[in-house]
């Protein structure tokens, strides 16, 4: 954790004492601590405590002449590694899950782009609600990590879970997250993401709706790991992460001789990019005219198999494939995984509602090079990239 800027959110719950502990053990491994309160978090445990022991200015007031022309919230959050939330309280739940913004704390995590722990602690009754379970639920599918509660005595007097997890739980999982965002270091790693577009006319082309968003979260969280990132993109609507090597493309021709150049350097291919099968055996040059109910004919060859081309060239790179499917799934990914010597392949049935293609949440199927198969619960695309990422470098370790 040394030099490690981190954001310790305390929010209005009487679990927020043992913030104040937490402070100097997060101090003790040589963090840099930003203490952030919720509106009434400063009933429990003043400001000036907080102040005292971190030896920076307390981040708890909206309305405040120099935090507000400053914009305190955005600078914080501009600098800052983690995000932990500890106590959180149902009221900072809900409050994080739908957008809310009427305190200190609210707003930075609207305005933080990067990883959030939460921590959270309530009454028995409270925790087991399902307005708090749906609000959980929220926040788990866009990335955020949870610290669970501990079951025992609550300030209620009740048994039951909902205790504030233990502080050396706590600072285990704040350990661990920073150690687990180092060990991609030295990987050079290739991805490509998105669709691409096989033009017909100067207006009109053949493509498909992936919106990226599965390669876009890979190439972001192996650069947070460390890795050293290609990330090649057909079209779409992202922006590439900071710190990665963004090559555009936009036809399955165009991604194939970036990959090619590419590849040779790189230690992993990651290839989520939906390529296009087909394209237009004849380029007209001026844009087809519709001829009254007349029909038109389109002849389509097939476009270069990007990772068929790359097993002809492969020596030791760890590659994975991408299966989208909608009927066969598992039997479809094995031949895939067999004709194209693949050493992990990621299948989704992009039939399903709700997963797959512009969503932010999948629900996949792993299959390794010795046709073991994994199914994995629906989640958040970016949990998705972190638990691939984790057999990535299993798998490359190994090679």
């Amino acid at each position: 954790m040394k030099n490690k800027n981190i954001v310790l959110a305390v929010s209005a719950g009487i679990a927020a004492y043992k913030a104040v502990e937490l402070l100097r053990m997060l101090m003790k491994e040589e963090a840099e601590v930003q203490i952030v309160l919720s509106a009434n978090a400063g009933e429990f445990v003043t400001p000036l405590t907080f102040e005292a022991l971190s030896r920076k200015p307390v981040y708890h007031q909206l309305f405040n002449l120099e935090s507000s022309a400053d914009m305190k919230h955005i600078r914080i959050a501009e600098n800052a590694d983690l995000m932990l939330v500890a106590p959180a309280t149902a009221s900072t739940l809900g409050k994080m899950a739908n957008g809310l913004a009427d305190d200190a704390l609210s707003n930075l995590y609207l305005a933080f782009k990067g990883p959030v722990m939460i921590a959270p602690a309530m009454n028995e009754g409270m925790w087991r609600n399902l307005a708090v379970k749906e609000n959980i639920e929220k926040l788990k599918s866009r990335g955020v990590k949870f610290i669970e509660p501990e079951e025992g005595e609550l300030a209620c007097k009740t048994n039951g879970p909902g205790r504030l997890a233990n502080l050396d739980t706590i600072l285990e999982r704040v350990n661990s997250h920073f150690k687990q965002f180092h060990d991609l270091h030295g990987l050079r790693i290739l991805v490509t993401a998105g669709p691409t577009h096989e033009p017909l006319d100067p207006v009109r082309f053949i493509s498909n709706p992936s919106s990226g968003k599965m390669g876009y979260a890979v190439a972001e969280q192996a650069k947070a790991r460390g890795a050293e990132v290609v990330l090649i993109s057909g079209p779409t609507h992202l922006k590439p992460p900071t710190g990665v090597d963004f090559k555009a493309c936009k036809t399955a021709g165009e991604m194939n001789n970036l990959v090619q150049q590419c590849f040779p350097q790189c230690d992993v291919l990651v290839m989520s990019a939906a390529v296009g099968d087909f394209t237009a055996e004849k380029l007209e040059k001026e844009k087809i005219k519709k001829r009254g109910k007349e029909g038109q004919t389109l002849n389509l060859v097939p476009t270069k198999d990007i990772l068929m081309e790359v097993s002809k060239i492969k020596t030791q790179q760890f590659v994975v494939g991408f299966a989208a499917e909608t009927q066969n799934l598992i039997q479809s990914a094995l031949e895939k995984l067999r004709s194209k010597r693949l050493d992990l392949i990621v299948a989704n049935d992009i039939s399903a509602p709700g997963i797959g293609f512009q969503s932010d949440n999948n629900q996949v199927t792993l299959v390794d090079s010795n046709e073991q198969v994994e199914n994995l619960p629906r989640m958040a695309k970016q949990e998705i990239a972190n638990i691939l990422l984790d057999k990535i470098l299993s798998g490359a370790r190994e090679k």
